[in-house]
């Protein structure tokens, strides 16, 4: 009985009872029980067809649709993110790198790039070892960025959409890891060598997830929004030639 206190219960009594009624009056009309019987094994065998192509076709593909929105949607957040905080958080990192030679081709990003270059250049950033030194480089400088732009970083993980993107919440995660790290410190300036060894292990593991989300980011607004894709490599920070003057 609790079956037909929900809301679904009652309207699926209301359906059959209507169906059986009309039934009933077309057994009036007609007095013919042979020709609903036939219609109504024929309209049982069709079911299964019906509830494949309605459950599983239609509904696959408005999945489909709905996932590309929903991406559609998460690449803007990703375009404010790298336009708010990842482009000059990415060049900020690098600075921090001594071994940038193999993969500094892979970071400027081309034009005329194709699928196939976008596709190793993020293969190679993935799997590359950076080596990282935290003494080297400006860490207040660095955490005094981090912190201005902490309550942008905090709305981004509020997003729920984010988990859709998995690479980019672990990207995003490592970034946000990495300004708790910074700032928890009293003195940035006088910090032991295991510490900073600590240290140049999360500004490493940004730099591996942040340069790989780049160049994708770069991919995608190469496909979809060139004008956009012209001006960021134009104002790549990694590129020391780049201008965003248009000189050609």
């Amino acid at each position: 009985m609790k079956l037909f206190q929900t809301w679904r219960g009652r309207l699926g009594a209301i359906l059959v009872a209507s169906s059986a009624f009309l039934y009933f009056i077309h057994y009036l009309i007609f007095h013919d029980f042979h020709h609903i019987a036939i219609y109504t094994v024929h309209d049982i065998a069709f079911l299964p067809l019906e509830v494949l192509l309605v459950t599983m076709v239609m509904h696959e593909l408005l999945e489909r649709r709905a996932k590309r929105e929903m991406l559609h949607k998460l690449n803007m957040v990703i375009g404010a993110f790298f336009s708010e905080v990842g482009t000059g958080l990415l060049g900020m990192l690098m600075t921090f790198s001594l071994n940038l030679d193999a993969v500094h081709d892979d970071l400027i990003v081309k034009s005329e790039w194709t699928r196939k270059e976008f596709a190793n250049a993020t293969a190679k950033l993935g799997g590359y070892d950076f080596k990282v030194d935290a003494g080297q480089a400006d860490l207040v400088a660095l955490s005094e960025f981090l912190t201005s732009k902490r309550d942008f970083l905090l709305r981004l993980l509020e997003n729920p959409n984010l988990l859709e993107h998995e690479s980019f919440t672990d990207s995003l995660w490592a970034v946000f890891h990495l300004a708790e790290e910074l700032e928890h410190r009293a003195d940035l300036t006088d910090l032991p060598a295991t510490d900073l060894a600590h240290l140049s292990g999360d500004i490493k593991r940004a730099t591996t997830a942040l340069s790989v989300e780049w160049v994708e980011h770069l991919e995608h607004l190469k496909d979809s929004y060139p004008y956009l894709f012209s001006l960021a490599i134009r104002t790549n920070p990694l590129d020391a030639r780049a201008s965003v003057e248009v000189t050609a």
